[in-house]
Order: C-alpha cells, then structure tokens, then sequence
C-alpha cells in the first residue's frame, strides 16, 4: 500500500490549514505523526476504518481527522495553529491499530506545515 499526502504550507498563528492523504488500498488506522527539528515523530491523530477516533492531547479541539472508506483518503483539519504545531507532518496507515511508531506498516511522505507567530 502506497500512501499519497497533500496539502501543507506555510499559515499565520490561529489560521487553518488541511492535509489529505489517499492509500492505494484499503488499510484499518489510518493517521497523521508528526516531527519537528530535533524531536522524535509523534502521533496526531487517527480513525479507524470503523470511525473510531484519537487525538493528542496537544491537537485536541483544534484539529479534526476525518476519513472517506470509498476513496481510501484521510483528511486532517487544522484550526487554531500555533507555532507549535510547526512540524513535518507525515501519513500514517497501519493494516491493525497503531502501536509504536516503529511497528507503523506505512508512512507517506511528509509534509510540511510552518505556522509563523
């Protein structure tokens, strides 16, 4: 399974920005990590193919993970950014449920989101 993100870029403090990323299969969790210079990748957000949905706490009330089964694709809604959220935000998909960032089965590539203050 190959997975194809989109989206990204470069947004003021409390703007909005939106991620896709479309899987050339189907696959259960699909997500969003995230890594910022000099930091190890940390989880976003993910849905399951079932609609079931975690966030960070970091993220939580701000972004919004959502998910369309018929097209493979995830999308990540980003409101309220800060210069935090300022990171390499890479595609997720994993055949069970995320575990550990090294057991992940797939990674897109990544994309970057700056968030000037």
């Amino acid at each position: 399974v190959q997975l194809q993100a989109s989206g990204g870029g470069l947004v003021q403090a409390g703007g909005s920005l939106r991620l896709s990323c479309a899987a050339s299969g189907s696959i259960n969790d699909m997500g969003w990590y995230r890594q910022a210079p000099g930091k190890q990748r940390e989880f976003v957000a993910a849905i399951t193919s079932g609609g079931s949905i975690n966030y960070a706490d970091s993220v939580k009330g701000r972004f919004t993970i959502s998910r369309d089964n018929a097209k493979n694709t995830v999308y990540l809604q980003m409101n309220s950014l800060k210069p935090e959220d300022t990171a390499v935000y890479y595609c997720a998909g994993d055949i069970g449920r995320f575990t550990t960032v090294e057991d992940i089965d797939y990674w897109g590539q990544g994309t970057q989101v700056t968030v000037s203050s």
